[in-house]
C-alpha cells in the first residue's frame, strides 16, 4: 500500500532555534530565492504558501514541495541552491543565516535534535512525492493532495492555497488533467467546489481508498 503524503503540523515554537533572525514579507509571485543562489540562509515560514522546483530543459516547471506556515525551507547540503522558491500569495518569512544556526547546533545538542528532525521530515516528504509521481495515477495523485491540505487545515472545508496549474507542476500532471480529475470526483460526490478555490471533502474515506 502506498504511504499517504506527509505533512508537519505548524510548530508552536519558531521551526528554527534562532532568536537573531530578520522578517521579511514577500508579494504574491516574488522570488525569494533562485536556483543557482548562494545558499546561506535558511528559512521558516510565518505566514502564508511558498513553492519551490526547477524549470526542467524542456522549458516545463516541476515544483518539488509547497511548504506552509511553522515549516522551514531552504536547507542544502551544498553551497548552491538546486531549486527556487517563490510565494504563492502574500507571505512572511523569518530569515536565518546558515552558518549561525550551524554554530549554534554545533554547541547545543537538543538545536542540533531539532535540526537533524526538519531534515529527516524534509528528506521523509521528499521520497513521499517521488513515489507518488512514479507508482501513482492521476486519480491518486490529486486525492492525496487534497487530503495533505485538508491535514495540514485540520478542516475538511479549506481554500486552496494555490492555483491548478501549481497543483499540475507538483503533481506531474497537465492542468487540464487536474481539472478533469477534480470534475470527476465533484460528479461522484467525494468532493464540493463551491468556488474556483474553495473544496470541500464530502466522501474522505472514498479519497483515501484511491491512495491505496
Amino acid at each position: 500500500m502506498l504511504s499517504p503524503l506527509r505533512f508537519e503540523p505548524a510548530y508552536a515554537q519558531p521551526a528554527l532555534p534562532v532568536a537573531a533572525a530578520s522578517v521579511i514579507r514577500y508579494a504574491a509571485g516574488e522570488e525569494i530565492f533562485a536556483e543557482g543562489d548562494r545558499a546561506d540562509h535558511v528559512y521558516e515560514l510565518v505566514e502564508g504558501t511558498v513553492r519551490t522546483g526547477r524549470l526542467l530543459r524542456d522549458g516545463r516547471r516541476q515544483i518539488d514541495a509547497f511548504h506552509f506556515a511553522g515549516e522551514a525551507f531552504g536547507f542544502e547540503a551544498g553551497d548552491l541552491r538546486r531549486t527556487t522558491a517563490e510565494a504563492v500569495g502574500e507571505v512572511t518569512v523569518r530569515i536565518v543565516r546558515r552558518r549561525a544556526l550551524s554554530d549554534l547546533a554545533a554547541r547545543d545538542g537538543e538545536v542540533a535534535r531539532k535540526l537533524y528532525h526538519l531534515t529527516i521530515s524534509g528528506l521523509q516528504r521528499s521520497q513521499d512525492h517521488v513515489l507518488m509521481l512514479g507508482r501513482r495515477s492521476a486519480c491518486e495523485r490529486v486525492a492525496g493532495l487534497l487530503l495533505l491540505l485538508a491535514d495540514r487545515t485540520g478542516e475538511a472545508a479549506f481554500d486552496l492555497p494555490m492555483s491548478r496549474q501549481d497543483m499540475a507542476d507538483y503533481l506531474g500532471l497537465t492542468i487540464e488533467t487536474v481539472s478533469r480529475t477534480l470534475t470527476g470526483f465533484l460528479q461522484e460526490g467525494l468532493i464540493a467546489l463551491p468556488t474556483v478555490r474553495h473544496v470541500e471533502l464530502l466522501d474522505r474515506e472514498a479519497l483515501e481508498a484511491l491512495c491505496e
